[in-house]
């Protein structure tokens, strides 16, 4: 990561915020350390948030900025100050990971020459031309990082984006963190009282903000039809607000008489202790998930991984080798695959787990995701300036 002979490179990464919850902040903070590991210099510009401290834990530094504004005269007042940046701290790259944010980024640096580039991370609405052209930003860059092929192929057949331009890179797990053996019993069993889960019976845990793409209305009605009271059922994550949808659920837990069965639990911040603490692990997104990290830290965590069969999941999980998948929104056929995943014997159990793992060792490591990114940057780094 050298620009010149005995100068590293220096890296600006851009996004809205540093919040404690999604994948495109925790992928800073990661990309942020391999960067300073590899020798180079890592900022990231954002209006702040939790994950500050664990920036500068690391070595990086950040600076505060309105990168969540989404106002025309916000995004215009944003480049003058990225410019600036860019201009006094000798910045080589700027990395892109939103769409607001990377309007400003992609003006300042067409001015200062810096590279730059996008990370698309998601498929974004694209119902009009309006639309289009605002999500457009994210395809500029000298290269795109896609993170998944589900990605690569939206932004080819929506944009146009040049296949030679795109650079897949699916998101990595932290496998020191997601490893079952690193799972002290004491984590799980204080977990397991904060439930009130019952000894013995199997856990079935949809991971996911309360959300209604997210799938848990069909997940409920998968396990209502199953008509089983000897399992126990776990939707992990927080509403963010969205009240109504909760209320929603409860009411669909009621009404099918299955409050015993099937819990709704808040945000859990040991993550690897309720992937320890579940036999199952289910992500039941209506909508194809970009890529989806829920399906590889089950994976890693040697737990049964059941996905919706679209989207990201169809590269992370071999159907009937390392997971199963069953058809999106359909209930039956969640409630077929999680029957059968119940239904294993413990020889079958133990070779797909080890498939599993295999699989997240092999192809989806935070350091190979770290390793590919860093090639990304030595790419543009001998390209040249943006013009």
């Amino acid at each position: 990561m050298s620009d010149s002979p005995g100068r590293m490179a220096t890296v600006l990464q851009v996004l809205p915020a540093l919040g404690a919850g999604g994948g495109v902040e925790r992928g800073t903070v990661e990309i942020a350390r391999a960067i300073t590991e590899a020798g180079g210099r890592a900022l990231v510009a954002s209006s702040g948030g939790p994950l500050v401290h664990d920036l500068t834990r690391i070595g990086a530094d950040h600076i505060e900025l309105p990168m969540h504004t989404k106002s025309p005269t916000g995004i215009w007042s944003n480049i003058g100050k990225l410019e600036q940046l860019i201009r006094e701290q000798n910045v080589d790259i700027v990395h892109a990971r939103s769409r607001a944010p990377a309007w400003s980024a992609y003006y300042a640096s067409k001015r200062t020459k810096a590279r730059f580039l996008t990370t698309f991370h998601g498929t974004y609405s694209s119902g009009n031309m309006l639309k289009r052209q605002y999500n457009s930003v994210m395809t500029r860059g000298q290269k795109m990082i896609a993170i998944s092929r589900f990605i690569a192929g939206h932004a080819r057949r929506i944009y146009g984006v040049p296949g030679s331009k795109i650079r897949i890179i699916h998101r990595g797990v932290d496998l020191d963190k997601f490893d079952p053996h690193k799972v002290s019993a004491e984590r799980v069993i204080n977990l397991a009282n904060s439930w009130r889960l019952t000894d013995g019976l199997p856990v079935v845990m949809l991971p996911g903000r309360l959300t209604r793409w997210k799938g848990q209305t069909v997940f409920i009605e998968a396990i209502a039809s199953l008509k089983r009271r000897d399992i126990r059922c776990l939707l992990v994550g927080g509403d963010q607000g969205r009240s109504e949808y909760r209320s929603e659920l409860e009411a669909l837990v009621n009404r099918h008489d299955l409050n015993e069965v099937v819990r709704i639990v808040d945000h859990c911040d040991d993550m690897s202790a309720a992937y320890m603490q579940s036999d199952i692990v289910v992500s039941a997104s209506t909508d194809p998930e970009a890529f989806g990290r829920v399906m590889i830290e089950g994976q890693a965590m040697g737990r049964t991984v059941i996905a919706s069969n679209h989207g990201g999941a169809q590269e992370s999980i071999i159907d009937g080798k390392t997971g199963f998948l069953a058809e999106p929104g359909d209930s039956e056929a969640l409630a077929k695959a999680i029957h059968d995943a119940l239904s294993m014997n413990e020889n079958q159990r133990n070779t797909l787990v080890e498939a599993a793992q295999k699989n997240a060792r092999d192809n989806f490591s935070l350091q190979r995701m770290s390793e590919k990114t860093l090639e990304v940057y030595d790419e543009l780094l001998q390209l040249g300036p943006m013009r």
